[in-house]
């Protein structure tokens, strides 16, 4: 299969779709909808909007994204990856700054994708995005405290930052409701044991049951808890068309957000596309993906909703229920819409601690500790660091700044590792009648001197060639590069100032072995012309009969 085709696997997979599938689908996609719902709202939430907003996002996005899709299976809708960011663009920007900054993300998204950048994701390091998620894990589960704790907070408390929260929190711990504690502490022990039930526990999402008991313990008990309907205004209309505000200087304060949105799209949909991909055994279609991605976040952002991506707990609840077509994730948007127009005002119901032991779940699920803690043992002290930097700006600053600082890190740590490995050596010299042992060696006159060059030539190695030295009575100056890969502009003007160095002390440089990159930069930059195409040599061999006739 082709993976960088553009065209989505909804109409590749109806060549040969049977009424069997069909019927697989249709049950995959009403489970994952059931699992969907009580995650929509308590994701949208978490992101600082009405819950009505995250199913509207699941029913636009996710039909989008599974009709266009480059992945079979792909569930898209509200993730936990968005929530912070889009809970402190809502605060600063409002429901149009955001719709805003999601549209110029799917705008980037569809770029991303009709330029085949969709395989450019693998040069974002493991260690970032493990970094990345572990941190809105924390921050997730950092801004649910208050919710979960039942506490009140003074009115004017800025609680958009984590650190904010935090201070938030510890400041007014004294205004703790048991009560609500413990509905939140009961949820949570429902949604630890009820997958351990056999045969129901996987069927039933647990989350739907948490949501069940916090609200027969809250009407039935008469406690005093917060519930959606004390907090949100609740509708249960069908998503309207709104166009954003288009100005240029509203699109200027929109895009950094719509690159991070884009960005951080694009990484978690092709790493679930991955994910599935090996469930199923087949292989998705990255700048398709990219493409319908950027199509669904701008659905969503007209249609009321927030930014989606790939679920991967959703897309692998579909795996498991038999869903193998873009048709299981149609239908799961489908089945939400129902839900929207019958139950909606139901979830009025829904106590607050409730939607906080869902997301503590969720967080926890995201955080990926075990993967953390065995880099933190078993990888390089760099790569360490790349991850405990990510990680630590996540939670205190925001994603843009740990991904940016991250690349940088990465990107200065690995060029440092290339520059280490780069070596400028001297061959040398040994006299025959000294050491016997030394007739295999290559004879090399006493006017030649022979230097080998070992990596990448770059900027960050290029002074190496600085360490090439010259005797009074060296004639002709042989530079080996069989094992240089690479040469950029900084390495080649150094060569070239050797090479003038070369000239005044009336020295002949000859190069051996120069591989086809490096030939090419020398090429384009006049280097081959200058020094002449019979001083290439294609072995050391070569170069060092053609030296030793150059002695005068």
């Amino acid at each position: 299969m082709n993976k960088s085709k553009l065209i989505p696997m909804f109409f590749t997979t109806m060549k040969d779709y049977s009424r069997e599938q069909f019927i697989k689908d249709v049950i995959s996609g009403i489970i994952v909808a059931i699992i969907a719902l009580p995650l929509s709202i308590a994701l949208a939430l978490a992101s600082g909007v009405g819950p009505e907003e995250g199913l509207y996002t699941a029913i636009i996005a996710g039909f989008i994204i599974s009709f266009l899709g480059g992945s079979k299976v792909q569930i898209a809708g509200p993730t936990a990856a968005f929530a912070t960011i889009v809970a402190g663009i809502v605060a600063k920007n409002g429901m149009g700054g955001l719709a805003l900054a999601t549209v110029f993300a799917g705008v980037l998204l569809i770029l991303m994708g009709v330029l085949r950048l969709g395989k450019l994701i693998r040069f974002i390091p493991y260690t970032i995005t493990t970094g990345f998620t572990a941190g809105i894990a924390v921050t997730i589960a950092i801004g649910q405290l208050k919710d979960f704790l039942g506490l009140t907070y003074p009115k004017g408390t800025t609680t958009i930052e984590t650190t904010d929260k935090v201070l938030a929190v510890v400041k007014n711990i004294g205004t703790i409701n048991v009560a609500a504690l413990a509905v939140g502490l009961i949820c949570l022990a429902v949604l630890i044991i009820w997958p351990l039930v056999p045969k129901v526990g996987e069927i039933i999402p647990g989350s739907l049951i948490a949501v069940f008991v916090g609200i027969g313990l809250v009407k039935g008990l008469g406690m005093k808890v917060n519930t959606i309907g004390d907090l949100y205004s609740i509708s249960n209309a069908l998503p309207h068309f709104t166009m954003p505000d288009f100005s240029w200087g509203a699109i200027k304060g929109a895009a950094s957000n719509g690159f991070t949105i884009a960005i951080l799209a694009a990484i978690e949909s092709l790493l679930s596309c991955v994910v599935a991909d090996g469930m199923i055994n087949d292989h998705h279609r990255s700048d398709m993906e990219l493409v319908a991605q950027g199509v669904g976040n701008i659905g969503s952002a007209l249609f009321g909703g927030i930014p989606a991506t790939g679920a991967i707990a959703r897309t692998a609840a579909n795996i498991k229920n038999g869903g193998r077509t873009p048709v299981a994730g149609m239908i799961h948007a489908i089945v939400l819409v129902l839900v929207l127009v019958i139950l909606m005002p139901y979830a009025a119901l829904i106590p607050m601690p409730a939607i906080a032991a869902i997301l503590f779940i969720v967080a926890y699920n995201m955080c990926g500790y075990k993967t953390f803690v065995h880099l933190c043992k078993t990888a390089p002290k760099s790569d360490i660091l790349i991850l405990v930097t990510t990680f630590v700006l996540t939670v205190c600053f925001d994603l843009v700044v740990a991904i940016g600082a991250g690349m940088v890190l990465a990107c200065v740590l690995l060029m440092k590792r290339m520059a280490d490995e780069t070596n400028v050596s001297s061959w040398e010299y040994i006299d025959p009648k000294a050491d016997p042992d030394c007739l295999d060696l290559k004879v090399v006159p006493k006017h030649v001197r022979v230097y080998e060059i070992n990596g990448p030539m770059f900027f960050g190695a290029a002074e190496r060639i600085a360490e090439i030295s010259l005797k009074d009575y060296t004639k002709v100056l042989i530079i080996r590069m069989r094992a240089v890969p690479a040469l950029d502009a900084t390495a080649m003007h150094a060569l070239e100032a050797l090479y003038s160095e070369c000239e005044k002390k009336g020295v002949k440089m000859l190069l051996s072995h120069v591989n086809e990159q490096p030939y090419r930069t020398m090429e384009k930059a006049g280097f081959v012309e200058k020094i002449g195409k019979d001083n290439f040599c294609k072995h050391i061999d070569d170069a060092l009969e053609k030296a030793s006739k150059m002695e005068n």
